[in-house]
């Protein structure tokens, strides 16, 4: 468990962080097989940010949740830093997950009972760090997200752009190696969408993370340094 958390961390610019072969996913529905993931693969550098694009209902969001090891592909391997965490049981994985890998989702998904800063303050605490480091390192990171002003107020405080920077900050809390963003901005008008997208891209950037984000907007995807598409549930 400790290499692949330290391999992980020393891996240099452009070299593989996340290696995805041949990957499939089935799911039963009503008793019969629905294959959602048919194969195909991509690897994501160091440095380097992704987008992954296709119709509705190709597997872009199946795909993004075996990555993010909160689902297991039927077959076909992942590897973090060559380490192939597809194998892993369910505690290792959470494990990874916590420490290496940040999500954003369409929706922000902020605990509504607490604030700002306790948002992202409570993943820190989960894996560990006291209190008053994680809450020191929250409001470091609502400042750099420009929503430092609303730490103290709940989500239903904010307004939806302020809600969607809270929730990138809450993602980079861990200071992960790869984030995976799931129509990150889907939810937010043109001019917001902006904003966030801008904010994104340059904490990415600055913290020389590897992401992988999910979109319809092919302004957006001509941002990121390559595509990759979902056809027939493949991988290209």
């Amino acid at each position: 468990m400790a290499n692949i958390l330290n391999s992980l961390s020393k891996v240099s610019r452009g070299v593989a962080v996340l290696s995805v072969r041949d990957i499939k996913k089935t799911f039963v529905q009503g008793g019969q097989p629905l294959q959602v993931l048919r194969g195909g693969g991509f690897d994501l550098h160091r440095g380097e940010i992704i987008a992954l694009v296709g119709p509705s209902g190709s597997g872009k969001s199946t795909l993004l949740q075996c990555v993010g090891l909160l689902d297991k592909p039927t077959s076909g391997s992942i590897l973090l830093a060559g380490t192939p965490v597809h194998k892993m049981d369910e505690e290792m994985r959470t494990k990874v997950r916590r420490q290496k890998i940040g999500f954003v989702y369409q929706r922000h998904n902020l605990l509504s009972d607490f604030t700002a800063l306790e948002n992202v303050a409570l993943p820190m605490m989960a894996n560990g760090v006291d209190e008053g480091a994680a809450n020191a390192r929250a409001l470091k990171l609502l400042n750099a997200a420009n929503v430092v002003h609303r730490a103290t107020h709940l989500p239903s405080q904010m307004s939806g752009g302020e809600q969607q920077r809270t929730a990138v900050a809450r993602a980079l809390a861990n200071n992960p190696d790869i984030l995976l963003a799931d129509e990150p901005t889907g939810n937010l008008d043109p001019a917001h969408a902006s904003a966030v997208f801008d904010l994104l891209l340059d904490l990415v950037r600055k913290n020389k993370m590897a992401m992988l984000f999910v979109t319809h907007d092919m302004n957006l995807a001509a941002r990121a340094d390559r595509r990759i598409t979902i056809t027939d549930g493949i991988v290209k």
